[in-house]
């Protein structure tokens, strides 16, 4: 998976709320809080360095709270694409993984975690050798499922889902092929389990125009031109608000620009 999608807000408010109850029982949250604030408001105006520098500040006090470090992993995760080459985009992407493996290992039932793993596996796999991606994708797959079996109604559990399921599919038999000789293959992928998903998260969250744009890609790979078009049509005016919207609506619009009239 390319992108890094964020967590809904009203997910995101429940879990914060989770977090300054336990900040409460320990007698520790002025200070935590005070930064905590500090460092989702640089990540809502996309300024993912200083949410990081204060995440790490508050993750030195607090280095076992899976909510903190999942916002890490967050932000290496979406300073990958600034990264200089491929080395250092390789170096953030690991730093991503290895914070996820640490919430995950904390608090293995938390959804928003174990997505974050399955992003993580997918991103890194970007910088990986060709055995190591197979592995990885395998892992995406495996997260994705499992964050979904732990809240069925998470829209982005259902995208990253969808996404794996037409970029799978859309390998092709000769490539399907030679993965499964030489390294053990790749579970089932169909674009009718990826316009299934996407169509599942554009119905959870309709105002995220990455759900629309990704659906467009489905319908695509699953030979629907004319609601391919009609996705990309809905997406593209919504107003970019994350760090990865502006990448994804150049991808739909080169898309839609290669559909026949």
């Amino acid at each position: 998976m390319r992108s890094s999608p964020p967590v809904p807000f009203g997910f995101a408010r429940c879990r914060l709320a989770r977090w300054l109850a336990g900040l409460l029982l320990c007698g520790s949250a002025a200070a935590a809080v005070a930064s905590m604030e500090e460092a989702l408001a640089a990540e809502a105006r996309l300024d993912s360095q200083g949410a990081l520098a204060l995440l790490l500040r508050l993750a030195e006090a607090a280095p076992d709270d899976p909510f903190v470090l999942q916002k890490i992993a967050r932000q290496y995760s979406d300073l990958v694409v600034d990264q200089p080459d491929d080395s250092a985009k390789r170096d953030y992407a690991q730093r991503a993984l290895d914070y996820s493996l640490r919430a995950v290992a904390l608090q293995p039932s938390d959804p928003v975690n174990v997505l974050s793993l399955a992003i993580s596996h997918g991103k890194l796999a970007l910088y990986s050798d060709t055995r190591t991606k197979v592995r990885y994708s395998r892992l995406v797959k495996e997260e994705a499922e499992r964050a979904l079996a732990l809240d069925p109604g998470y829209a982005w559990a259902h995208h990253v889902l969808g996404r794996w399921h037409y970029e799978v599919a859309g390998l092709g038999m000769p490539a399907r092929w030679l993965v499964r000789l030489i390294y053990g293959g790749l579970p089932a992928a169909s674009t009718a389990q990826a316009v299934a998903h996407l169509e599942k998260a554009v119905a959870l969250e309709p105002q995220e125009l990455n759900h629309h744009l990704e659906l467009g890609f489905a319908y695509a790979a699953d030979g629907q031109r004319a609601r391919a078009r009609a996705a990309w049509e809905q997406g593209l005016p919504m107003p970019s608000r994350g760090k990865h919207d502006e990448p994804a609506k150049h991808r739909a619009r080169e898309a839609l620009a290669q559909l026949e009239p």
